[in-house]
């Protein structure tokens, strides 16, 4: 039960409400993913892989999602929640948009360019753990903010997982790993929809009553 949003997670959540140093790390972490989106989009492009294109996709939505939580940090709980369902479902829509483009890559049998996949993959690693380490001290409160929080946590496995797929193109010759990797990601984004769906529809019924 501890993933569930209780009383005393509300009155977190109201206590974080319009803090200037959640606003100030949230303004960073939007800069740090619009620039990976744009490395990796060209990057993905130029070696084929479509776990950079997952990887860059996932930057491009988090830019996304710092945004609006710049946008609703200061406001009542009630429209944190709204944006926190409207995030959930465009995490769940991310990773039904990463199973196609795998299934593609599978049916077209490209193989992609294995040192460009790990030379970008060692560059958003670092990239999502400088995020990480900003929004540590701010893992915890209402849905707006723990969808933050996962996608940074997603982040981080995400950018592994690309580079042990460069090793594994590598290695084999192959696009499995590729394949496999992306699987893995929306997978990922999958759970976290849930789970933040999940939480904003139970604060939304809480504060209708």
């Amino acid at each position: 039960m501890s993933e569930d949003c209780c009383d005393h997670c509300l009155v977190d959540a109201d206590r974080h409400r319009g803090d200037p140093r959640y606003r100030r790390v949230l303004w960073i972490v939007l800069a740090i993913n619009a620039s990976m989106f744009a490395v990796e989009v060209a990057a993905g492009l130029v070696a084929g892989s479509v776990s950079l294109h997952a990887d860059a996709l996932d930057f491009l939505g988090d830019a996304a999602n710092y945004g609006i939580s710049l946008a609703v940090a200061g406001i009542v709980l009630r429209h944190r929640a709204q944006a926190a369902l409207i995030k959930g479902v465009s995490m769940g829509l991310f990773g039904l948009w990463v199973l196609a483009a795998a299934a593609w890559h599978v049916a077209t049998g490209s193989v992609p360019e294995a040192t460009t996949m790990g030379t970008v993959g060692f560059a958003s690693l670092a990239a999502n753990f400088v995020c990480f380490a900003l929004l540590w001290a701010h893992r915890t409160g209402d849905a707006n903010m723990r969808s933050v929080w996962l996608c940074t946590r997603n982040d981080v496995l995400g950018s592994l997982a690309v580079l042990a797929a460069a090793g594994g193109v590598f290695g084999t010759g192959s696009n499995w790993p590729d394949v496999v990797v992306a699987a893995i990601m929306a997978a990922l984004a999958l759970q976290s929809a849930v789970i933040v769906i999940r939480q904003s529809a139970r604060e939304l019924e809480i504060v209708t009553f």
